[in-house]
């Protein structure tokens, strides 16, 4: 009689094939978090697992801009997310207003230094009137014109 059952060796290789694709199918799920506080409103979105898309706005106020990281964690609670689920976070580097500016980027900075979730610093003017004000096109437009990721270079309005 044959035994069948798999040795240590094929054993440890089934888990690790079965941890590799789980970490391949994991990376491929992106979880995109913008933020925008240039604005009269503190703006998130959320583009969850590629395809869907939330949003939520908050009058832009000093009690607020002090309670960003609370604001945003709130929002991801809202999608069962946590910070740490997020594969990107996109911060509108303005022009504006520049406590809301200061803050966003203070915050994503700080997100950025604690759980290694890479930034991209955008604006608006960046992508020359191309599809204005579509946050859902963020990613693709911070990808198509390679805007650099960790890199803050804020725009504020005199």
């Amino acid at each position: 009689m044959i035994d069948k059952t798999p040795s240590s060796f094929e054993y440890c290789l089934i888990l690790f094939s079965s941890a590799l694709e789980f970490a391949v199918n994991k990376k491929n799920i992106m979880n995109n978090l913008i933020i925008d506080a240039t604005n009269k409103k503190i703006f998130l979105m959320l583009i969850k697992k590629n395809k869907n898309i939330y949003s939520a706005s908050h009058e832009n106020s000093k009690t607020n801009y002090e309670k960003l990281t609370i604001l945003i964690n709130d929002f991801l609670k809202n999608y069962d997310l946590e910070i740490n689920q997020i594969s990107k976070l996109y911060v509108n580097r303005g022009p504006g207003s520049f406590a809301g500016i200061r803050n966003s980027l203070a915050v994503v900075k700080a997100i950025y230094v604690a759980k290694k979730i890479d930034y991209y610093c955008f604006s608006f003017d960046d992508f020359d009137k191309i599809d204005r004000n579509k946050y859902e096109n963020i990613p693709i437009l911070c990808d198509k014109l390679k805007i650099k990721k960790n890199l803050i270079n804020p725009i504020y309005i005199s």
